[in-house]
């Protein structure tokens, strides 16, 4: 276990959303770090990292604004220590450029319009990367020491304490998360 493993770092609440199957999908543009470049897959398999800072319960369709009450109350900022919950395999990676194409997602995430709107236009220039993900709850948490390189405004990180062999279990159905994707794709694909 003394090999890094890649980790995406994503709110904690969206996790959560990740993790019961209520959601299937992230929006990406990149963090701060990344500002000159596009987002990119790095692995199309990783440990999802749960964050807390900038989540915010206004960002949330209200049916979900709970999520980000319960991320938060295990957390505590100075904190030494975080639960891995989750390992993901991205199987579609697309890119989003009008508000339009945004507005077709609106039913297949957990984000109010204004967030999904303000992430579309943050980074003008770059496309918003909407990918599906596979997630695998983990048989059981992993509990890792937060390291000071995990820190900071940026997408992905090498997680150091993680087993890559940890028994995990599909959140979706082999139908169920076909029929998912299918949705997201047929309305992608509209004119």
């Amino acid at each position: 276990m003394s090999k890094e493993s890649i980790a995406l770092k994503e709110w904690a609440a969206a996790i959560q959303a990740l993790e019961t199957g209520e959601q299937i999908l992230i929006m990406r543009k990149g963090g701060i770090i990344e500002e000159t470049r596009d987002f990119e897959l790095q692995s199309h398999s990783f440990f999802l990292y749960p964050t807390y800072e900038h989540q915010k319960k206004e960002l949330f369709k209200e049916p979900w604004q709970a999520l980000v009450d319960r991320s938060m109350a295990n957390w505590s900022p100075d904190g030494q220590e975080v639960d891995v919950t989750c390992f993901a395999e991205a199987v579609c990676d697309w890119e989003v450029s009008s508000q339009e194409e945004l507005e077709k997602l609106r039913d297949f995430h957990v984000w109010n319009d204004t967030f999904a709107s303000e992430r579309l236009r943050w980074k003008r220039t770059k496309p918003l990367h909407v990918i599906l993900l596979r997630v695998y709850k983990l048989a059981e948490p992993q509990r890792i020491r937060i390291k000071p390189d995990y820190a900071g405004c940026k997408s992905w990180i090498g997680l150091q304490g993680v087993d890559e062999s940890a028994p995990r279990t599909p959140v979706l159905s082999d139908d169920r998360f076909a029929e998912r994707c299918e949705q997201v794709r047929r309305v992608l694909s509209s004119e």
